[in-house]
């Protein structure tokens, strides 16, 4: 059965925001107040939950932590559906963009086919590979400006 794409509630974890809070004191006081917005986009094939999407939304960004989609589930389009969930909440919410991290070995040319631009690279992470940081703005459909040579 080809699982659904089931909006959910990430429960708040109270040391978390103990720990967050000096940082959001701090912004607010820089009239940048940190109120991150859970999503949470899980698949469900009926039988339970297994992979989906966790992203944060605050100061006008959409962040997406994680996307995974089970091995016997891709290639059906679920990480595409999943993505766009994700853009339209994005949009839904006033936000300029997405962005996302990503491993060398792991995914850059999904996020590349849909239209997410390289704005960021941090080499050897892990040893021999990179990460790598993709966006996509919404106006323009063009990831912010960044030094990084093509």
């Amino acid at each position: 059965m080809t699982p659904t794409i089931q909006l959910i509630d990430l429960p708040e974890n109270d040391l978390r925001q103990r720990i967050v809070a000096p940082l959001a004191e701090y912004s607010t006081r820089k009239n940048f107040a940190f109120a991150p917005r859970f999503v949470t986009l899980a698949l469900n094939d009926g039988q339970g939950i297994d992979g989906g999407l966790i992203a944060q939304i605050y100061w006008d960004w959409m962040y997406i932590e994680i996307l995974a989609v089970p091995e016997r589930w891709r290639g059906q389009g679920l990480g595409r559906a999943l993505i766009e969930n994700a853009e339209a909440i994005a949009r839904e919410n006033g936000c300029t963009g997405v962005w996302v991290d990503t491993y060398s070995f792991q995914s850059p040319g999904f996020y590349e086919a849909m239209g997410y631009k390289p704005f960021g690279e941090l080499p050897d992470y892990p040893k021999g590979e990179e990460r790598l940081f993709f966006a996509k703005l919404f106006q323009t459909g063009e990831a912010p400006e960044s030094g990084r040579a093509a």
